[in-house]
């Protein structure tokens, strides 16, 4: 297997960890007997480092079929190279640090962090295009 799809392995791995911590907060918040029934009574409002933690998740998936789709087109057509480890590198590194910076509540260098795996997201189809 290839680093390109080893890192987007990886990259799934984070998603389900975006998944639980949301989650698991959330079920501290509404109780375990509310999370298991079917939900037909209001919740509460998600406190702020919930609804961020759920926020940080949708981002990323937002971006994560864009970038799973960029590195298997890269892995079938033969475009795997330089720019596009790098660009892989740079997606899951970035996605990483956002959810920590998110969950804090911290601005700007987080969009920041977002916009650096785009740039990631960006190189590897870059290299599909350009081949």
């Amino acid at each position: 297997m290839t680093t390109e799809l080893t890192i987007l392995a990886w990259t799934l791995v984070l998603a389900l960890v975006q998944i639980l911590l949301a989650s698991s907060l959330r079920t501290q918040e509404t109780g375990v007997k509310y999370n298991a029934g079917p939900r037909d009574g209001g919740a509460p409002p998600p406190r702020p480092v919930t609804a961020r933690l759920q926020r940080a998740q949708a981002n990323l998936f937002e971006t994560l079929p864009l970038f799973a789709a960029a590195v298997l087109i890269a892995h079938v057509s033969g475009s795997e190279g330089d720019l596009t480890l790098w660009g892989c590198w740079l997606y899951l590194v970035a996605r990483i640090v956002y959810v920590p910076l998110y969950a804090a509540g911290i601005p700007f260098v987080r969009s920041m962090v977002w916009l650096v795996s785009l740039a990631g997201l960006a190189m590897v189809l870059a290299a599909i295009l350009l081949q």
